[in-house]
């Protein structure tokens, strides 16, 4: 999300509302970026874009579109086949071999949102966004929260109720898709879920670069230890969060949801037991556990043999030793292992090469009810 908050910032700032706002609204095949992938171009062509949706191989075309719109105020919906076999594509020193659909539009609709997006961030709330992008009012906007509430309106009633329902469905799925109305308007339905975050249990100093590099990403970063001094914001100054709280009753302490990936790294085997305990069952979707394979047999063990409930299925979330196999050695090497694995897990990826992959690097699920 941190890239989501540069384009925000960039949408609010003095000036924002002359420039202009291109969105990726649907992919298909191997494509460098994915659907929501945003660029701000100022009018002011002196002026850096803020944002990204190719790497790099379509950001001036899409430029000079930007700056066409700018000159119009009418928004384009611009299609780039980059799958061709041919010398034309190649031609270019493009890195893809898919086809994405990218909206352009004067920003200053986009900005009267932006605040909102902020705002259901910074709060840790979900919610979808629905833009018409072809038919209808090209740009007009509708924001659905994850309680139903509605911001905005696309210009129709039958539509506004039509896309709510979408937009529920794309929240449950945290998914984004672009979907053609009854009335044959095409609108592109993001979810906006709140990033994933890291609790990282044990604030001794390999710790720190895990917790710089989980907030680089834009997740929301705890530190738990039940040494005060070690809660340091000297120490762990992207931390959201510093919890004072008895390994045992961590899990409690930062009140888990299923957004919560939990990382034991105490490297006392006593308090790393109970914070396994505290976290076993919880509902967490990661639990990574430092240290070798038999250190944590041990302790599941020891957990047992206390009369503590260690089921296959509360183990299916525990990683240990945490991190993907990359030949990680020391705290940085270690922490990007780490933070990778983590990655995969919220994505539901093996987290192995992606040369073993078979089709497109993103998979491109088809949504049921939706009409593409």
């Amino acid at each position: 999300m941190s890239e989501l908050d540069d384009v925000l910032a960039a949408l609010e700032a003095p000036g924002g509302g002359t420039a202009a706002l291109a969105t990726i609204v649907a992919v298909r095949g191997s494509t460098y970026r994915r659907e929501g992938a945003r660029l701000v171009v100022p009018a002011d062509a002196s002026r850096p874009s803020v944002g990204n949706i190719s790497g790099g191989c379509l950001e001036g075309d899409v430029a000079n579109r930007a700056r066409d719109v700018l000159a119009t105020g009418r928004p384009v919906l611009v299609s780039f086949d980059l799958t061709a076999d041919d010398e034309a594509v190649w031609g270019w020193g493009l890195g893809c071999n898919g086809a994405i659909d990218v909206f352009v539009e004067p920003a200053a609709e986009a900005a009267r949102f932006a605040a909102a997006m902020r705002t259901a961030i910074a709060e840790q709330r979900p919610l979808a966004l629905a833009t018409v992008v072809a038919g209808g009012r090209a740009g007009a906007r509708m924001v659905v929260h994850g309680d139903g509430g509605r911001q905005g309106t696309l210009g129709d009633t039958a539509a506004d109720d039509e896309v709510a329902g979408l937009a529920a469905r794309a929240l449950t799925e945290s998914r984004s898709y672009t979907v053609t109305l009854a009335s044959g308007w095409r609108v592109f339905v993001e979810a906006l879920v709140p990033p994933p975050r890291l609790v990282v249990c044990g604030a001794g100093h390999d710790a720190i670069p895990l917790v710089e590099f989980g907030a680089r990403l834009g997740w929301r970063v705890e530190v738990v230890d039940d040494r005060r001094a070690m809660l340091d914001r000297a120490r762990f100054p992207q931390a959201a969060r510093l919890v004072h709280s008895q390994p045992g009753e961590a899990a409690g302490a930062v009140a888990v949801d299923g957004r919560t990936n939990v990382v034991v790294m105490s490297h006392n085997f006593l308090r790393d037991k109970a914070y396994l305990q505290s976290f076993l069952g919880s509902g967490v979707p990661y639990l990574g556990m430092l240290g070798p394979r038999a250190r944590l047999e041990r302790l599941v063990a020891e957990l047992r043999s206390e009369g503590v409930e260690v089921s296959p299925a509360h183990l299916e979330v525990v990683r240990g030793p945490a991190g993907l196999d990359i030949g990680a050695d020391g705290p940085e090497q270690i922490a990007w292992a780490i933070v990778a694995e983590v990655l995969a897990a919220a994505n539901g990826a093996p987290g192995g090469p992606l040369r073993d992959r078979p089709g497109p690097i993103h998979s491109r699920e088809p949504v049921v009810g939706a009409r593409a």
